[in-house]
């Protein structure tokens, strides 16, 4: 018997198989129905974190396996319907609470952030609730020279009482407070006198973009008991402003200071790096040891390593491109340091005390700080470079995330500040809402204590007794977005 062809074997059991069929049954395919990814943006967001976030390993929804089924990851990625809502539900909110990332939906203006470029008034404040606790003053902890707070005629210490006309009160402040957010807003000026607020005039402001110097005020005190003392009024770790920071410590260097007053109670934080620079002007006998040791989440274990005191810095402009570098001007008379806080002093800023504390006595004067020992990169839609390149991110948004991605410690493996550092002298500025003085005058009060111990005048707790019945409200509502921010660039993975 022949063997049939293979052709003609499957027209045969095709004839059979049709020909048993009914000619009303209908032949179904089965087709596999693919979940689709709503929101490309979501899907950035979570690999992104899976990838860095430094309490990966201790969220469940971003572990690992999460992707291996498609369906069921789109599925998950389609039930959040921002790209901020699935971000947040991500951190990590167990035992230690994740406070500090956060998601933007323009990358330009939050690079322009970390540089001291903002819409904003120019000025910060400070919100107290007086002794009779119904009202709420602010008054004014700082103006930025040409900022429509300066040319309004606005300065530190002036008193705050309405905000467009709204008389604030423990009722009302957490409405009205966000007019402070709104593009123009009028304030109201008034004095004290007895407890008595009189008013003095209304200034209407209007926010404009501006760049801060952080190196906000700089003088040397020639003769405190004999000794030369150096204060420094430093408001952010800007990149940008190395060079203006070097310049600062050359006068103090050629002034031969022998103490130092650095005063970082607005300062939120910004670059590590910069961080670096600052110990390193401020301690040379530190030579090159470690200031700082970064860890890394275990997928980036390859990429923990430490930031050490140097003889040289690099010099960026306001793009972050590396313009230049210059000699430090490092100084060899300081074997302490004096840094005023308040609960404004965060994370770069704190990295100052918990790095220097290893190398040279560090009094902290004024309150508590803020508490943060973690630190971030921004991550961008740019798959390619496991999301750190903004020159290859989608170019079909703007959406980037700065999550935390390192812990930090000294040189001792020190990084037990998550509740702040609590001062040595505690000096509780608003108490003294009605008579602040401008920075720089030995008679401002958390200033006069620094001084005051350094004359070998017994260190006391300070506050007023007038008004030790006032408190202080949160400030965060009156902050910056991003002002409590430590991060790294692209420079820590290449060095």
């Amino acid at each position: 018997m022949k063997k049939l062809s293979y052709a003609l074997v499957v027209y045969l059991v095709l004839g059979l198989t049709f020909g048993s069929c009914n000619k009303n049954d209908e032949i179904t395919p089965d087709i596999v129905e693919i979940v689709k990814l709503e929101n490309p943006i979501n899907n950035f967001i979570w690999k992104g974190m899976n990838s860095w976030y430094n309490w990966q390993s201790n969220v469940p929804n971003l572990a690992n396996t999460k992707d291996d089924n498609l369906d069921a990851y789109n599925t998950f990625l389609n039930g959040y319907s921002t790209p901020d809502d699935l971000f947040y539900s991500l951190l990590f909110q167990e035992g230690t609470t994740d406070r500090f990332s956060w998601i933007v939906d323009d990358f330009v203006a939050l690079n322009n952030s970390f540089q001291g470029i903002s819409k904003s008034f120019g000025m910060r404040l400070q919100a107290v609730l007086l002794e009779n606790k119904v009202d709420i003053i602010f008054y004014v902890r700082y103006v930025a020279p040409n900022s429509p707070a300066s040319d309004a005629g606005i300065i530190r210490g002036n008193i705050i009482n309405a905000l467009d006309g709204i008389v604030l009160n423990e009722g009302n402040y957490s409405a009205t407070v966000s007019k402070l957010s709104n593009e123009t807003v009028t304030l109201s000026i008034v004095s004290e006198n007895g407890g008595i607020l009189t008013p003095i005039e209304d200034k209407t402001i209007t926010a404009i973009q501006l760049s801060e110097d952080p190196v906000y005020f700089k003088t040397v005190f020639p003769d405190i008991s004999g000794k030369k003392v150096g204060y420094l009024v430093y408001n952010g770790f800007r990149s940008s402003y190395n060079d203006e920071l070097n310049a600062a410590f050359a006068d103090f260097k050629n002034e031969g200071i022998d103490e130092l007053v650095l005063d970082l109670r607005l300062n939120g934080g910004g670059s590590v790096l910069t961080s670096a620079y600052l110990a390193s002007m401020i301690d040379a006998s530190a030579g090159s040891e470690t200031f700082a040791k970064l860890t890394f989440n275990a997928k980036h274990s390859i990429e923990n390593g430490s930031y050490t005191f140097q003889n040289t810095l690099s010099v960026y402009d306001t793009n972050g491109t590396k313009t230049g570098e210059q000699a430090i001007n490092r100084l060899s008379n300081i074997s302490q340091l004096y840094v005023l806080t308040s609960g404004s002093t965060a994370s770069a800023s704190e990295m100052i005390i918990n790095g220097l504390k290893a190398f040279m006595p560090v009094k902290v004067i004024g309150t508590t700080t803020y508490g943060k020992n973690v630190g971030s990169i921004t991550l961008y839609d740019s798959p390619s470079s496991d999301y750190t390149s903004e020159t290859s991110a989608n170019s079909a948004h703007l959406y980037a995330m700065q999550p935390i991605v390192f812990q930090i410690y000294n040189k001792d493996g020190q990084s037990d500040y998550i509740n702040g550092f609590v001062p040595d002298i505690e000096v509780k500025e608003y108490q003294f809402w009605n008579t602040i003085l401008p920075f720089g005058d030995e008679n401002e009060v958390v200033l006069k204590a620094a001084l005051d111990d350094i004359r070998g005048i017994t260190a006391k707790q300070v506050k007023s007794l007038k008004f030790s019945e006032i408190k202080e409200i949160e400030v965060s509502k009156l902050e910056k977005r991003f002002d409590k921010e430590m991060y790294i660039t692209d420079e820590f993975f290449n060095q």
